[in-house]
Formats: C-alpha cells, structure tokens, sequence
C-alpha cells in the first residue's frame, strides 16, 4: 500500500491527453490550421503531428512500452515548446510546458516504480 498511486494514474492522464491532442491535430479546427501554417509547416503536418501523439498515447497506455511512449511525449512537447518560442509565442510555451512537466513526472514514476508496480 506504501506505493506511490501515481504510478498508476499518471500514465492514464497523460495518455488521454495525448489521445485529445491527437484527434485534435488530426480533425484540426480552422484556428489549428491557421496556426501550422503561421508556423511554415506544410499544409499536412497536423496530421503527422496527430498520428505520432496518438502512437505516444496508445505507447503510454501499454505498461511494457510506457517509458518508450513518454519518452516519444516529451520529445512532441520538447517540438511544441520550440516551435512557439521559435516565433516569439512566449505565452504559448506554458502550456506545453505544463504537460512535459507531468510527462516528466509520469517517467520518473514508472522508472521508479518499476514494471512490477504497475500490475
């Protein structure tokens, strides 16, 4: 009971987000669109972005590939934080910022923890 419950619910957070963000990217609303292009991204990118946010999520939510997909996570936020700062979007960094931070945290637990700790 001494474990740390995180390391179960964590991954289940953050793989949702990433499944969220993914379909967003994918059925990216017109402001999505907008902001890729802003961006210089080719006119497709969001659905790369989309279909390797959902590879992440679907990577985090099976416990044997978990640190595998977080890694692949932190790398998407690590991407979203320097495109935006990239073009002086400084306020836009937060967010993604936020979600490395628990990326982060939900790695540290995993490794943590251990496989066994996940059963």
């Amino acid at each position: 009971m001494g474990k740390f419950k995180g390391s179960l619910i964590l991954p289940w957070i953050v793989g949702v987000f990433f499944v969220a963000g993914g379909l967003g990217n994918i059925f990216a609303s017109n402001t999505i669109l907008d902001d890729y292009q802003r961006w210089g991204y080719p006119e497709w990118f969001h659905y790369v972005t989309g279909i390797v946010e959902l590879v992440a999520a679907a990577l985090i939510l099976l416990r044997s590939t978990r640190l595998f997909g977080l890694a692949l996570a932190a790398t998407i936020m690590l991407a979203a934080i320097a495109t935006v700062l990239g073009h002086g979007e400084y306020s836009h960094a937060i967010a993604p910022a936020i979600v490395l931070g628990l990326v982060l945290l939900t790695g540290w637990t995993t490794w943590r923890t251990g496989p066994a700790a996940s059963r």
